[in-house]
């Protein structure tokens, strides 16, 4: 499994990051190089639910991707990966990613 490395792209937990779309999508495509990838905020239709943060954006999002790298990997697998290069936006306020992978 490719490991993502700390990179002028890469957020750190010591470099607390905004939780957009754009965002989380600039550091998966640095990272994993998708064929396909779309990411979604869908925090509006959580709103009032755990983790929501009252803004309507930046909580919750939906990530659909392809990739070579997901080659011969279960879902579980897959799912770690992104979850692994998505670490820094958890530790900033990402509450819930739903990923098609």
């Amino acid at each position: 499994m490719n490991t993502p490395q700390n990179s002028p792209t890469t957020p750190t937990t010591q470099n607390p990051i905004a939780v957009t779309a754009a965002a989380i999508e600039a550091a998966l495509r640095a990272q994993l190089n998708p064929s396909r990838l779309e990411v979604i905020d869908e925090s509006h239709l959580h709103e009032g639910h755990a983790g929501a943060n009252g803004t309507g954006f930046g909580t919750h999002f939906r990530v659909r991707i392809e990739c070579a790298a997901f080659a011969n990997l279960n879902k579980v697998a897959r799912h770690r990966m992104v979850y692994t290069c998505l670490q820094a936006f958890f530790d900033s306020g990402l509450h819930a990613l739903a990923i098609e992978a």
